[in-house]
C-alpha cells in the first residue's frame, strides 16, 4: 500500500504533525468508518468519517464521528442554504479525486467548503482518512480544523 497520496502531501504541506496507520479495508463491511475502528481497535468516535453532500447543489465536506449520522437541516444551515443532501458516489469520486472509502477531506481534487462535527473537538487524537481505502491519519482535531480552514458546528 502506498503511503504517499494526495492527502498525505496535502498534510505534510500544511505542517501537520500526523501518524499513519493501515488496516485491512473490508469492502463489504456495512460501514466502513465502524470497520475501520474495529481493525485499529479504537471507539468509533475517535474514527472520523468523510462525507461529501450537497448544500443547495453545491459540494461541501462533512467531517464526523463514525458511528454518527448527518443532520442534513444542521448542515445545510451551517453553510447557510435551505436543503443538504448527500452526494452521489460517482460525483464524490470525479470531485475529490479518491474512491469512496478513500475519501480524505485533504488533498481532495476540488476543495470543498468542510464542517468539522464539535464532538470531535472532545479528543486529544481522532483518525481521518489519508487519502485511499485502509489508510488513515492520526492527528488533533485542531489541527484537522486548522489545517482545513473548516467550520466547527453541531452537524449529528
Amino acid at each position: 500500500m502506498a503511503k504517499t497520496t494526495p492527502a498525505t502531501l496535502a498534510l505534510g504541506k500544511a505542517g501537520v504533525a500526523f501518524t499513519l496507520h493501515t488496516y485491512d479495508y473490508d469492502p463489504d463491511a456495512a460501514r466502513v468508518g465502524l470497520q475501520a475502528a474495529a481493525s485499529l481497535g479504537v471507539p468509533p468516535e475517535r474514527v472520523l468519517k468523510t462525507l461529501m453532500a450537497e448544500v443547495d447543489g453545491q459540494p461541501v465536506c462533512a467531517v464526523l464521528a463514525s458511528d454518527r449520522e448527518v443532520a442534513m437541516k444542521r448542515l445545510a444551515a451551517v453553510f447557510g442554504g435551505k436543503s443538504a443532501q448527500m452526494m452521489r458516489p460517482a460525483d464524490a469520486e470525479r470531485i475529490t479525486g479518491f474512491k469512496v472509502g478513500g475519501v480524505s477531506p485533504f488533498g481532495q481534487k476540488r476543495r470543498a467548503p468542510t464542517v468539522v462535527d464539535a464532538a470531535a473537538l472532545a479528543h486529544a487524537q481522532v483518525f481521518v482518512n489519508a487519502g485511499q481505502r485502509g489508510l488513515q491519519a492520526e492527528l488533533s482535531p485542531a489541527d484537522l480544523v486548522a489545517a482545513l480552514g473548516a467550520k466547527v458546528a453541531a452537524i449529528t
